[in-house]
């Protein structure tokens, strides 16, 4: 049975985010918070209990995304600094050959979102755009949109990235088969949003490189004062592969090698997150940073200055954590559940659609699948399988990557730095992450079907 008074308490509160974030334009941080608290009282829990909600949802959820983020953001700002992104790129694009360099780009883009931010890594990268579109005399769009479309699939789909290590969190689903399912559901759809509609795109508008920075960085590229593109492919792999390798060992199918329990130890070890990325960190600091001459003290600014945005994320994602509890706590999760059961409406579709709404309406993918996680993970009982999390997880990223528009920062992002009007960045940039979040969620669906 319907409780809508629940319902309409649950409304209100995302109603109130909305309106602190658009209208008043508040942090989100705080207008989660408020809007979890409304919900709370709305539904008559105590003030007193209100309070303690808080305190159980951000600590529940913090305790592993604060150490996954934070070394997460410190890796990637080794690779940033060291010149390894653009060493990557140089490589790649001798390999492809301008002809097929929008495949390469790509291909950048993919690999670089890992452990960079996205606007960090587009800001890094658009120079080789620009000098490729003079070179070529092709739209800037032929190359621009295979860069962003890499860049946004592992940023919102493949972890330790911060959007699904914190809906994994939230829905408890394990790290590794997120970045497993991921890369299933990533590859197919960097290639349709990337190249395909990049070319597509590029055919209807021609814009040229705009004069915003240096477009002759690709030529400048001294190959004997930056780390090697293998080094940096494998100092990337190392903790996805440790953290892959200890998901799959620790899975049911597998406990019957007869692995000895030492060796098992170790594998859990250093195959856990927060292992892998303490790994990749201390390779990170020694061979791009010791080994290139930078000071220790250089490299303490480096990693310490990453972790300011690293912090905005956290806070961000405790405050999703709190809105999941108030929703648990009021029964609101429990009585949705059987609801849907009742008329059999997927979770998969619920999860998604509700991360659609809330990307839309408000704009920041982050805040779309902290709160999409926080309405799923109520829902779930103990009939979802860990794959079948890992694939909720990519389908709460795939919603809210849809339709970048105004409200979204990486509208205006892309806006300046490609030198585009308002129309030309919808019928490009919002264009190609909607065809991403599309075509993404029908991969996602085929593997719902299957597992």
């Amino acid at each position: 049975m319907i409780d809508f008074s629940l319902l309409l308490y649950v409304g209100i509160g995302i109603a109130v985010l909305l309106f602190l974030i658009l209208r008043l334009k508040m942090q989100a941080f705080i207008a989660l918070l408020i809007s979890s608290i409304t919900v709370a009282l709305l539904a008559g829990v105590s003030p007193a209990e209100t309070m303690n909600l808080i305190k159980k949802g951000m600590g529940d959820t913090l305790g592993f995304v604060a150490v996954v983020v934070g070394l997460g953001a410190m890796f990637g700002a080794i690779l940033e600094h060291s010149g390894g992104a653009e060493s990557l790129a140089a490589y790649l694009l001798k390999l492809f050959g301008e002809k097929r360099a929008n495949w390469a780009i790509v291909v950048v883009g993919f690999f670089v979102s890992i452990p960079v931010f996205f606007d960090v890594a587009f800001i890094l990268l658009v120079p080789l755009v620009y000098a490729l579109q003079r070179r070529s005399g092709l739209s800037l769009l032929y190359y621009a949109i295979p860069l962003l479309a890499g860049l946004a699939i592992t940023h919102a789909f493949i972890p330790p990235t911060p959007g699904p290590v914190a809906v994994a969190d939230i829905l408890k689903a394990d790290l590794g088969l997120v970045i497993f399912f991921g890369f299933i559901v990533g590859v197919p759809t960097a290639i349709i949003a990337g190249p395909l509609f990049g070319k597509y795109i590029a055919n209807k508008l021609f814009i040229a490189a705009p004069e915003l920075l240096d477009s002759k960085q690709l030529n400048n590229i001294n190959t004997e004062n930056i780390p090697s593109p293998f080094s940096i492919l494998a100092i990337i792999t190392i903790p996805i592969v440790l953290i892959l390798l200890n998901t799959f060992l620790s899975s049911p199918l597998l406990a019957n090698l007869g692995m000895p329990g030492f060796t098992k130890d170790i594998i859990q070890l250093i195959g856990h997150p927060f292992m892998a990325l303490i790994i990749a960190n201390l390779i990170a600091w020694y061979y791009l940073g010791i080994r290139r001459n930078f000071s220790r003290k250089q490299l303490l600014d480096i990693t310490t200055a990453s972790l300011g945005p690293a912090g905005i994320i956290i806070l961000l994602t405790g405050a999703g954590g709190v809105f999941k509890q108030v929703l648990i706590t009021t029964g609101v999760g429990e009585m949705l559940a059987n609801y849907f059961a009742q008329q059999q409406v997927s979770i998969l579709f619920f999860a998604f659609l509700s991360a659609v709404l809330v990307r839309v309406l408000q704009g920041s993918a982050t805040v779309a699948m902290i709160t999409a996680a926080g309405l799923t993970a109520p829902l779930l009982g103990e009939q979802y399988s860990p794959t079948a999390l890992a694939v909720l997880v990519i389908a709460i990223a795939s919603g809210a990557s849809i339709l970048s528009h105004v409200n979204d920062s990486g509208f205006w992002l892309v806006s300046k730095y490609l030198g585009l009007s308002e129309q030309q960045t919808f019928r490009s940039w919002s264009m190609m992450t909607l065809v991403l979040s599309l075509s993404s969620m029908v991969f996602i669906g085929l593997l719902w079907l299957v597992i």
